[in-house]
């Protein structure tokens, strides 16, 4: 994931990005296959799997091999919402997941079998996808995961006019908790998007079978019905399209299929989980799964800050069809009654490509005595560095060994960190004060808390909040300092951390920069951390990350250590701190570094 400081420049190295999905809106029921009497036996929702279309053409591109399956296929949740808690206590533990069923005022809890969900990407191996060509000759098979918090949208007019479930899966992984759902009336997406690797299919017609495999359908009570969609696979090159000189036209609109996971074309991420330390410097690894350009869509996405990609929105391939395609009142989506509308959130669907507006400041700065007063306080903590790689200070300071990594500071709550920053006409600072509310949500307190200052570098141009986290490199006795820095911050709630805590809030605002970090003409911001959400940002440019140049070979920690002056008003200042394990090796020019796995999870 690109890094801010890298926004400016990979604006210039990336294509450009457009919206070119229509979102779906549901004008009749989804009628289901009944279940047969073992599925029926088993307690929960309804669960179906259904097609949106009958047929899809996919583009393969010659300059980026693979096709993406986007086959628009959903599940629906019905009698209720498919939900879902999953946590792990420390990173000592594995994740354990449980399926909530709610049936009026009763809520049951069902633990899935341990082992099935390994992280919080989604439930693995629940779709299969069989493809055969026009002869009949089976040319692929696959299994994919399934994130019940995909892009997804109502089965029926009555149905909940807003789902309640966070809009993708984290894949920070560090993650604590997660919650997923498809709402009750409601589809998602079983697509797995950025989770899933292209596939080789030469151009041609094709025919995929999809189907939930049979531990699911067992688990779930879902019935065996698979979809069978058509498969047109063309080949498409961005040379010689119409459009423009170099075949500019063609660019934008595979860009636009494969944009799809942050607001800013300079954020987008090399897909490689252990990206290289030039990783964001130039084109990504690998392209992003076909989906419409976003603006910075939930926290889950984890827009502009770490190594890692997104979760995906995963809009389905039924969302790019154009309403001119709907012929004599009947939609060629067929009998499901699916008709084209507008992209965006809104009543009755969540896609995943809204911009989370930023949290306006008071009108004013805060008069009166200043005052900390007894009410709930947030609780920042501090996860273990990851994406670590050692790097070779690019163009800037070139011939140096540079440790770079990615550190992210969250909010275990039970109350969101409010910040505003009010600026004195012609004062190049602004004076910073924390606020605080009472449970009815009433502003009681404030305190000051430092400044925030205007970065007017290339890819930042936002105001930071100083003073907000620090970085140290340790010996191996974790006492000694050898390295530190210390960096000002943007608050962003880029990364579902651990939306289990109390009052963690699932659809928070200020997932961007664009919206949370103000202009160089703002007069005042406001920058919040809420409930559940952390804040990533990537230590990769030197004056970031640190020089390594003339370090001994042998074990270092990383510490990330959150609210270092203790400025900020929390609950509990004890648990700031985390350390990651790093070995450097070597010889200078071309040093080495291994990140052991951090207890249970194995993500350098």
């Amino acid at each position: 994931m690109m890094t801010r400081s890298q926004q400016g420049r990979a604006n210039r190295l990336t294509r450009p990005s457009i919206a070119v999905a229509a979102a779906v809106a549901v004008t009749a029921g989804v009628v289901a296959a009944a279940p047969d009497a073992k599925t029926a036996a088993v307690a929960g929702p309804k669960l179906s799997l259904i097609a949106a279309s009958k047929s899809v053409t996919l583009d393969s591109w010659k300059e980026e091999p693979g096709v993406y399956l986007d086959l628009g296929t959903y599940l629906t949740s019905e009698k209720g919402a498919f939900e879902f808690k999953v946590t792990r206590k420390s990173y000592k533990d594995p994740v354990v997941a449980s399926q909530i069923i709610r049936n009026g005022k009763k809520t049951t809890t069902k633990a899935l079998p341990a082992g099935l969900v390994k992280d919080f990407s989604g439930l693995p191996g629940f779709m299969t996808v069989d493809v055969v060509d026009a002869a009949g000759k089976s040319v692929l098979k696959k299994t994919e995961s399934f994130c019940p918090n995909n892009a997804s949208g109502r089965v029926r007019p009555d149905a909940p006019a807003n789902s309640k479930y966070p809009q993708s899966c984290p894949s920070n992984p560090f993650t604590l908790g997660s919650v997923w759902g498809v709402e009750n009336g409601w589809a998602a997406n079983t697509y797995a998007g950025y989770y899933s690797q292209p596939v080789q299919l030469a151009a041609g017609t094709y025919t995929a079978k999809i189907s939930v495999t049979k531990k699911y359908r067992d688990l779930f009570g879902i019935a065996n019905k698979p979809q069978s969609v058509k498969v047109t696979v063309r080949e498409r090159s961005w040379e010689g399209e119409e459009g423009g000189s170099g075949g500019a036209a063609a660019k934008v609109a595979s860009s636009s299929l494969h944009a799809g996971h942050g607001g800013h074309a300079g954020h987008q991420a090399a897909a490689d989980p252990a990206p290289s330390g030039h990783a964001g410097h130039g084109a990504p690894a690998r392209t992003d799964a076909p989906a419409a350009a976003t603006t910075g869509a939930g926290a889950t996405f984890n827009v502009g800050h770490g190594p890692y990609p997104p979760a995906p929105p995963a809009l389905p391939w039924a969302l790019k069809k154009q309403a001119a395609e709907k012929r004599g009142g009947k939609d060629s989506f067929g009998a499901q009654g699916f008709s084209a509308a507008r992209v965006g959130d809104r009543a009755g669907q969540t896609d995943g490509s809204r911009q989370a507006p930023g949290a306006q400041p008071n009108a004013k700065r805060p008069t009166g005595k200043a005052a900390v007063p007894d009410v709930p306080k947030p609780d920042l903590r501090s996860l273990p560095a990851y994406g670590i790689t050692v790097s070779d200070g690019y163009e800037d300071v070139p011939g140096k060994d540079y440790l770079a990594f990615s550190a992210n500071v969250w909010n275990a709550g039970p109350a969101k960190l409010v910040v505003d920053g009010f600026r004195s006409p012609g004062k190049e600072l602004m004076d910073a004060y924390q606020y605080f509310y009472d449970a009815k949500g009433k502003q009681v307190g404030y305190t000051p808390t430092g400044t925030m200052e205007w970065d007017p570098r290339p890819g930042h141009e936002h105001w930071h909040f100083t003073d907000f986290a620090s970085y140290r490199l340790l010996k191996a006795d974790q006492k000694e300092t050898v390295r530190s820095g210390k960096e000002a911050f943007c608050l962003a709630n880029t990364d579902a951390v651990d939306y289990t805590v109390k009052n963690a809030n699932w659809h928070p605002g200020n997932t961007d920069l664009s919206t949370a970090c103000g202009q160089e003409n703002s007069i005042s911001v406001r920058e919040v951390l809420d409930v559940g959400s952390g804040d990533t940002y990537t230590q990769d440019l030197p004056g970031q990350s640190f020089d390594i140049t003339d370090l001994p070979n042998g074990t270092y920690y990383i510490q990330v250590l959150a609210n270092p002056e203790n400025r900020l008003k929390e609950t509990n200042h004890k648990n700031n701190s985390a350390l990651r394990k790093v070995v450097l090796g070597g010889k200078k020019g071309a040093r080495t570094v291994k990140v052991p796995a951090h207890h249970l999870v194995n993500a350098n």
